[in-house]
Protein backbone atom coordinates (compact mmCIF):
# COMPACT_ATOMS: atom_id res chain seq x y z
CA UNK A 1 0.00 0.00 0.00
CA UNK A 2 1.17 3.84 -1.10
CA UNK A 3 2.66 5.98 1.93
CA UNK A 4 -0.69 8.37 0.68
CA UNK A 5 -3.11 5.25 0.82
CA UNK A 6 -2.19 4.11 4.09
CA UNK A 7 -3.35 7.18 5.99
CA UNK A 8 -6.22 7.96 3.39
CA UNK A 9 -9.39 5.24 4.99
CA UNK A 10 -12.04 4.28 3.76
CA UNK A 11 -14.05 6.70 1.96
CA UNK A 12 -11.41 9.61 1.72
CA UNK A 13 -9.97 9.57 -1.91
CA UNK A 14 -7.45 12.04 -3.14
CA UNK A 15 -9.78 12.76 -6.30
CA UNK A 16 -12.91 14.98 -6.71
CA UNK A 17 -14.57 11.58 -7.62
CA UNK A 18 -17.07 10.68 -5.02
CA UNK A 19 -15.94 8.93 -2.11
CA UNK A 20 -14.76 5.44 -3.04
CA UNK A 21 -11.91 2.79 -2.60
CA UNK A 22 -9.14 3.43 -0.33
CA UNK A 23 -6.26 5.24 -2.36
CA UNK A 24 -8.48 6.29 -5.12
CA UNK A 25 -6.37 8.62 -7.31
CA UNK A 26 -6.41 11.26 -10.24
CA UNK A 27 -9.39 10.68 -12.77
CA UNK A 28 -7.38 8.45 -15.40
CA UNK A 29 -7.78 11.39 -18.00
CA UNK A 30 -6.11 13.63 -16.30
CA UNK A 31 -3.65 10.88 -14.95
CA UNK A 32 -2.44 10.50 -18.53
CA UNK A 33 -2.61 14.46 -19.53
CA UNK A 34 -0.10 14.85 -16.91
CA UNK A 35 2.31 11.49 -17.69
CA UNK A 36 1.98 12.70 -21.29
CA UNK A 37 3.20 16.20 -20.75
CA UNK A 38 5.31 16.39 -17.42
CA UNK A 39 8.81 16.93 -19.38
CA UNK A 40 7.40 19.68 -21.44
CA UNK A 41 5.88 21.35 -18.19
CA UNK A 42 9.08 21.46 -16.68
CA UNK A 43 11.04 22.29 -19.28
CA UNK A 44 9.07 24.99 -21.44
CA UNK A 45 6.36 27.40 -20.90
CA UNK A 46 4.27 26.00 -24.13
CA UNK A 47 1.43 24.53 -21.99
CA UNK A 48 1.46 26.69 -19.65
CA UNK A 49 -2.17 27.69 -20.52
CA UNK A 50 -3.39 24.27 -20.40
CA UNK A 51 -2.26 22.93 -16.73
CA UNK A 52 -5.78 25.00 -14.67
CA UNK A 53 -8.15 24.02 -17.13
CA UNK A 54 -7.19 20.37 -17.16
CA UNK A 55 -6.61 20.45 -13.06
CA UNK A 56 -10.45 22.07 -12.96
CA UNK A 57 -12.10 19.90 -15.30
CA UNK A 58 -10.62 17.01 -13.28
CA UNK A 59 -12.71 18.75 -10.04
CA UNK A 60 -9.40 19.41 -7.63
CA UNK A 61 -10.00 23.05 -7.35
CA UNK A 62 -13.16 22.11 -5.96
CA UNK A 63 -11.83 19.14 -3.33
CA UNK A 64 -11.95 20.47 0.53
CA UNK A 65 -14.09 23.13 -0.47
CA UNK A 66 -17.45 23.04 0.97
CA UNK A 67 -20.75 22.15 -0.93
CA UNK A 68 -22.39 25.40 0.31
CA UNK A 69 -19.65 27.70 -1.51
CA UNK A 70 -19.81 25.19 -4.55
CA UNK A 71 -17.02 22.59 -3.88
CA UNK A 72 -17.19 19.16 -3.46
CA UNK A 73 -16.93 18.90 0.44
CA UNK A 74 -14.19 17.26 1.94
CA UNK A 75 -11.64 18.99 4.44
CA UNK A 76 -8.32 20.57 3.81
CA UNK A 77 -6.69 17.33 4.19
CA UNK A 78 -8.37 16.32 1.36
CA UNK A 79 -7.01 19.21 -0.70
CA UNK A 80 -3.25 18.20 0.24
CA UNK A 81 -3.83 14.27 -0.38
CA UNK A 82 -5.02 16.07 -4.66
CA UNK A 83 -1.63 17.83 -4.80
CA UNK A 84 0.23 14.62 -3.61
CA UNK A 85 -1.59 13.04 -6.32
CA UNK A 86 -1.04 15.47 -9.14
CA UNK A 87 2.67 15.97 -7.84
CA UNK A 88 3.27 11.65 -8.49
CA UNK A 89 2.57 12.55 -12.06
CA UNK A 90 4.21 16.20 -12.34
CA UNK A 91 5.32 18.82 -9.78
CA UNK A 92 4.79 22.06 -11.77
CA UNK A 93 0.92 20.70 -12.55
CA UNK A 94 1.18 20.50 -8.30
CA UNK A 95 2.95 24.04 -7.75
CA UNK A 96 0.03 25.46 -10.07
CA UNK A 97 -2.35 23.81 -8.17
CA UNK A 98 -0.85 24.71 -4.42
CA UNK A 99 -1.22 28.41 -5.83
CA UNK A 100 -4.55 28.22 -7.19
CA UNK A 101 -6.22 26.15 -4.07
CA UNK A 102 -4.19 28.20 -1.35
CA UNK A 103 -6.21 31.14 -2.44
CA UNK A 104 -9.86 29.58 -3.19
CA UNK A 105 -8.49 28.84 0.52
CA UNK A 106 -7.62 32.66 1.46
CA UNK A 107 -11.74 33.47 0.16
CA UNK A 108 -13.40 30.35 2.12
CA UNK A 109 -12.01 31.68 4.74
CA UNK A 110 -12.14 35.55 4.55
CA UNK A 111 -14.55 37.16 6.06
CA UNK A 112 -15.33 39.09 2.93
CA UNK A 113 -18.71 36.79 1.49
CA UNK A 114 -19.26 39.87 -1.63
CA UNK A 115 -15.47 38.73 -2.49
CA UNK A 116 -16.24 35.72 -2.06
CA UNK A 117 -19.06 35.66 -4.41
CA UNK A 118 -17.69 37.56 -6.75
CA UNK A 119 -14.98 35.33 -7.37
CA UNK A 120 -15.34 31.81 -6.31
CA UNK A 121 -17.23 30.21 -8.82
CA UNK A 122 -14.54 31.30 -11.78
CA UNK A 123 -12.15 30.00 -9.39
CA UNK A 124 -13.34 26.44 -8.83
CA UNK A 125 -14.02 26.18 -12.93
CA UNK A 126 -10.64 27.35 -13.16
CA UNK A 127 -11.49 30.58 -15.37
CA UNK A 128 -9.66 32.28 -13.79
CA UNK A 129 -6.02 31.41 -11.78
CA UNK A 130 -5.62 32.10 -7.81
CA UNK A 131 -1.76 33.01 -7.25
CA UNK A 132 -1.09 33.26 -3.55
CA UNK A 133 1.14 36.45 -3.32
CA UNK A 134 1.76 36.02 0.23
CA UNK A 135 5.09 34.22 0.35
CA UNK A 136 6.62 37.95 1.26
CA UNK A 137 3.80 38.29 4.37
CA UNK A 138 4.37 34.54 5.54
CA UNK A 139 7.98 35.78 5.94
CA UNK A 140 7.00 38.88 7.15
CA UNK A 141 4.79 37.06 10.05
CA UNK A 142 7.53 34.72 11.21
CA UNK A 143 9.41 37.97 12.00
CA UNK A 144 12.05 36.61 8.28
CA UNK A 145 11.48 40.20 6.16
CA UNK A 146 9.62 43.22 6.39
CA UNK A 147 5.95 43.76 4.01
CA UNK A 148 7.11 44.70 0.28
CA UNK A 149 4.04 45.93 -0.48
CA UNK A 150 2.39 50.03 0.99
CA UNK A 151 -0.86 51.20 0.73
CA UNK A 152 -1.71 54.79 1.47
CA UNK A 153 -5.09 56.44 1.53
CA UNK A 154 -7.10 57.51 -2.03
CA UNK A 155 -10.46 58.95 -1.19
CA UNK A 156 -12.79 55.85 0.31
CA UNK A 157 -10.07 53.76 -0.53
CA UNK A 158 -6.38 52.80 -1.18
CA UNK A 159 -3.42 53.73 -3.31
CA UNK A 160 -1.69 50.53 -3.58
CA UNK A 161 2.18 50.64 -4.48
CA UNK A 162 5.53 47.72 -4.52
CA UNK A 163 6.78 44.61 -6.24
CA UNK A 164 6.42 40.73 -5.06
CA UNK A 165 9.26 39.01 -7.63
CA UNK A 166 8.02 35.73 -7.16
CA UNK A 167 4.37 34.63 -7.87
CA UNK A 168 3.02 31.33 -9.23
CA UNK A 169 0.35 30.49 -11.90
CA UNK A 170 -0.07 34.48 -12.75
CA UNK A 171 -1.87 33.13 -15.82
CA UNK A 172 -1.77 35.36 -18.64
CA UNK A 173 -5.40 34.14 -19.99
CA UNK A 174 -6.64 36.39 -16.16
CA UNK A 175 -5.46 35.90 -12.35
CA UNK A 176 -6.51 37.44 -9.16
CA UNK A 177 -3.42 37.81 -6.75
CA UNK A 178 -3.58 37.85 -2.99
CA UNK A 179 -1.06 40.29 -1.30
CA UNK A 180 -0.37 41.60 2.19
CA UNK A 181 0.31 45.87 2.23
CA UNK A 182 1.53 48.39 5.32
CA UNK A 183 -0.85 50.81 5.60
CA UNK A 184 1.20 54.25 6.06
CA UNK A 185 -1.53 55.37 8.09
CA UNK A 186 -0.40 53.33 10.97
CA UNK A 187 -3.46 50.84 10.34
CA UNK A 188 -2.22 47.06 10.98
CA UNK A 189 -1.69 45.44 6.98
CA UNK A 190 -4.31 44.21 5.51
CA UNK A 191 -4.14 41.71 2.51
CA UNK A 192 -6.03 42.72 -1.00
CA UNK A 193 -7.40 40.91 -4.20
CA UNK A 194 -5.43 42.33 -7.30
CA UNK A 195 -7.33 41.64 -10.42
CA UNK A 196 -4.56 41.07 -13.71
CA UNK A 197 -6.21 43.90 -15.30
CA UNK A 198 -6.95 46.80 -12.63
CA UNK A 199 -5.20 49.81 -13.33
CA UNK A 200 -1.35 50.26 -12.68
CA UNK A 201 -1.02 46.47 -12.18
CA UNK A 202 1.90 45.03 -14.46
CA UNK A 203 2.70 40.89 -14.70
CA UNK A 204 6.63 40.87 -15.75
CA UNK A 205 7.60 38.29 -18.49
CA UNK A 206 7.92 34.67 -17.16
CA UNK A 207 10.71 33.96 -14.77
CA UNK A 208 13.59 32.05 -16.10
CA UNK A 209 13.29 28.82 -14.18
CA UNK A 210 15.17 26.06 -14.61
CA UNK A 211 12.55 23.67 -14.30
CA UNK A 212 8.49 24.11 -13.67
CA UNK A 213 8.84 26.39 -16.59
CA UNK A 214 4.69 26.20 -17.11
CA UNK A 215 4.05 26.81 -13.83
CA UNK A 216 3.32 30.82 -14.70
CA UNK A 217 5.79 32.02 -12.54
CA UNK A 218 6.14 35.39 -12.58
CA UNK A 219 6.81 39.32 -10.68
CA UNK A 220 4.74 41.37 -9.85
CA UNK A 221 3.96 44.99 -9.53
CA UNK A 222 1.37 47.72 -8.67
CA UNK A 223 1.98 51.20 -8.86
CA UNK A 224 -0.91 53.18 -8.16
CA UNK A 225 -3.73 51.03 -7.88
CA UNK A 226 -6.42 51.71 -5.86
CA UNK A 227 -8.84 49.48 -4.45
CA UNK A 228 -11.42 49.60 -1.35
CA UNK A 229 -12.66 46.88 0.96
CA UNK A 230 -14.72 44.94 -1.64
CA UNK A 231 -10.88 44.10 -3.03
CA UNK A 232 -10.09 43.27 0.80
CA UNK A 233 -9.53 39.99 1.67
CA UNK A 234 -8.45 40.80 5.06
CA UNK A 235 -8.61 43.67 7.12
CA UNK A 236 -5.71 42.48 9.77
CA UNK A 237 -3.36 40.37 8.12
CA UNK A 238 -1.36 39.21 10.68
CA UNK A 239 -4.49 37.75 12.28
CA UNK A 240 -5.89 36.50 9.20
CA UNK A 241 -2.29 34.89 8.34
CA UNK A 242 -1.88 32.88 11.67
CA UNK A 243 -5.25 31.51 10.71
CA UNK A 244 -4.35 30.71 7.05
CA UNK A 245 -0.57 29.31 7.43
CA UNK A 246 -1.23 25.65 8.16
CA UNK A 247 -3.58 25.88 5.19
CA UNK A 248 -0.12 27.34 3.20
CA UNK A 249 2.11 25.35 4.66
CA UNK A 250 0.03 21.83 4.56
CA UNK A 251 -1.09 22.33 0.80
CA UNK A 252 3.09 22.86 -0.04
CA UNK A 253 3.69 20.15 2.11
CA UNK A 254 1.20 17.59 -0.31
CA UNK A 255 3.54 18.85 -3.09
CA UNK A 256 6.75 16.97 -1.41
CA UNK A 257 4.57 13.48 0.14
CA UNK A 258 3.29 13.51 -3.66
CA UNK A 259 6.98 13.26 -5.40
CA UNK A 260 8.37 11.36 -2.49
CA UNK A 261 5.87 8.67 -3.08
CA UNK A 262 6.43 8.55 -6.95
CA UNK A 263 10.01 8.25 -6.59
CA UNK A 264 9.61 5.25 -4.25
CA UNK A 265 6.98 4.14 -6.62
CA UNK A 266 9.99 4.06 -9.11
CA UNK A 267 12.20 1.62 -6.99
CA UNK A 268 9.64 -0.73 -6.90
CA UNK A 269 9.59 -1.02 -10.09
CA UNK A 270 13.03 -0.99 -11.34
CA UNK A 271 15.01 -4.54 -11.88
CA UNK A 272 14.81 -7.45 -9.68
CA UNK A 273 18.56 -7.06 -8.50
CA UNK A 274 18.03 -3.08 -7.75
CA UNK A 275 15.22 -3.54 -5.57
CA UNK A 276 16.65 -6.58 -3.77
CA UNK A 277 19.64 -4.36 -3.00
CA UNK A 278 17.45 -1.08 -1.84
CA UNK A 279 14.68 -2.95 -0.46
CA UNK A 280 15.81 -2.58 2.85
CA UNK A 281 16.44 1.81 3.01
CA UNK A 282 12.80 1.78 0.72
CA UNK A 283 11.11 0.25 3.35
CA UNK A 284 12.37 2.61 5.85
CA UNK A 285 11.78 5.66 3.88
CA UNK A 286 7.81 4.72 2.89
CA UNK A 287 7.46 4.12 6.48
CA UNK A 288 8.87 7.57 7.19
CA UNK A 289 6.82 9.15 4.40
CA UNK A 290 3.62 7.70 5.80
CA UNK A 291 4.19 8.84 9.33
CA UNK A 292 4.86 12.14 8.29
CA UNK A 293 2.28 12.28 5.82
CA UNK A 294 -0.29 11.10 8.78
CA UNK A 295 1.38 13.98 10.88
CA UNK A 296 0.42 16.67 8.51
CA UNK A 297 -3.06 15.70 8.12
CA UNK A 298 -3.54 15.36 11.87
CA UNK A 299 -1.75 18.77 12.71
CA UNK A 300 -3.87 20.59 9.74
CA UNK A 301 -7.41 19.22 11.13
CA UNK A 302 -7.29 18.86 14.49
CA UNK A 303 -5.23 22.78 15.20
CA UNK A 304 -2.23 21.65 16.03
CA UNK A 305 -0.16 23.36 13.65
CA UNK A 306 -2.37 26.74 14.25
CA UNK A 307 -1.11 26.50 17.70
CA UNK A 308 2.33 25.02 17.17
CA UNK A 309 3.79 26.23 14.37
CA UNK A 310 7.17 25.33 14.93
CA UNK A 311 6.14 22.04 14.26
CA UNK A 312 4.47 22.57 10.81
CA UNK A 313 8.41 24.23 10.27
CA UNK A 314 9.74 20.89 11.53
CA UNK A 315 8.11 18.57 9.29
CA UNK A 316 7.97 20.59 6.04
CA UNK A 317 12.05 20.36 6.90
CA UNK A 318 11.51 16.69 7.33
CA UNK A 319 9.88 16.06 4.20
CA UNK A 320 11.97 17.69 2.02
CA UNK A 321 14.68 15.30 3.85
CA UNK A 322 12.21 12.33 2.76
CA UNK A 323 12.19 13.59 -0.95
CA UNK A 324 15.98 13.97 -0.74
CA UNK A 325 16.25 10.38 0.42
CA UNK A 326 13.34 9.01 -1.88
CA UNK A 327 14.89 10.65 -5.35
CA UNK A 328 18.58 9.26 -4.42
CA UNK A 329 16.88 5.83 -4.24
CA UNK A 330 15.63 6.04 -7.63
CA UNK A 331 18.38 7.08 -8.97
CA UNK A 332 20.19 4.19 -7.63
CA UNK A 333 17.57 2.15 -8.81
CA UNK A 334 17.41 3.21 -12.27
CA UNK A 335 21.52 3.20 -12.62
CA UNK A 336 22.55 4.30 -16.13
CA UNK A 337 19.29 3.71 -17.73
CA UNK A 338 18.15 7.05 -15.38
CA UNK A 339 20.48 9.10 -16.95
CA UNK A 340 19.62 9.01 -20.94
CA UNK A 341 16.99 11.21 -22.03
CA UNK A 342 13.32 9.24 -22.67
CA UNK A 343 14.19 6.31 -21.19
CA UNK A 344 11.95 4.01 -18.45
CA UNK A 345 7.73 4.70 -18.28
CA UNK A 346 8.02 8.21 -18.45
CA UNK A 347 11.66 9.45 -18.30
CA UNK A 348 10.90 10.94 -15.28
CA UNK A 349 13.73 10.40 -13.25
CA UNK A 350 16.22 13.10 -14.15
CA UNK A 351 13.03 15.45 -13.96
CA UNK A 352 12.63 13.99 -10.78
CA UNK A 353 16.20 15.14 -9.87
CA UNK A 354 15.50 19.06 -10.74
CA UNK A 355 11.79 18.80 -8.60
CA UNK A 356 13.36 17.73 -5.65
CA UNK A 357 15.83 20.24 -6.14
CA UNK A 358 13.17 23.02 -5.90
CA UNK A 359 11.61 21.77 -2.81
CA UNK A 360 13.93 23.27 -0.22
CA UNK A 361 14.18 27.14 -1.76
CA UNK A 362 10.37 27.02 -2.43
CA UNK A 363 9.22 29.86 0.03
CA UNK A 364 9.60 29.81 2.86
CA UNK A 365 12.92 27.91 1.92
CA UNK A 366 14.20 25.61 4.31
CA UNK A 367 16.93 28.53 5.33
CA UNK A 368 14.65 30.28 6.12
CA UNK A 369 12.48 27.42 8.16
CA UNK A 370 15.50 26.74 10.16
CA UNK A 371 16.80 30.48 11.05
CA UNK A 372 12.89 30.90 12.29
CA UNK A 373 13.40 27.52 14.34
CA UNK A 374 16.55 28.77 16.14
CA UNK A 375 14.76 32.00 16.82
CA UNK A 376 11.52 29.79 17.97
CA UNK A 377 14.15 27.78 20.20
CA UNK A 378 15.74 30.92 21.70
CA UNK A 379 12.85 32.86 22.52
CA UNK A 380 13.46 35.83 19.96
CA UNK A 381 10.75 34.95 17.63
CA UNK A 382 6.95 35.88 17.57
CA UNK A 383 4.39 33.20 17.43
Amino acid sequence: MSAIASVIGHGNPVSAEPRGEPGAELKAELSAWLDLHAEALDTDSSRAADVLPQLAKAGLARVGVPDALGGSGGTIGDAILAIAAVARHSLTAAFVLWGHRTFIEYLVQSDNETLRDRWLPALLAGHVAGATGLSNAMKYLSQIEPLQMRASPSGAGWSLAGTLPWITNLRLQGFVVAAAFEHECGAPPSIFAIEHDAADVARSADLDLVAMRASNTAALSVNGTVLDDASRIASDARAFLVRVRPAFLGLQCGMSVGLAERALAEVAVASAGSRAVLAAEAADVEAQLAGQTKQLLDGVLDGTFREQPAALFELRIALAKTVEAAVALEVQASGGRGYLRGTGATGGTARRVREAAFIPVVTPSLVQLKAQLAAYYDGTAAR
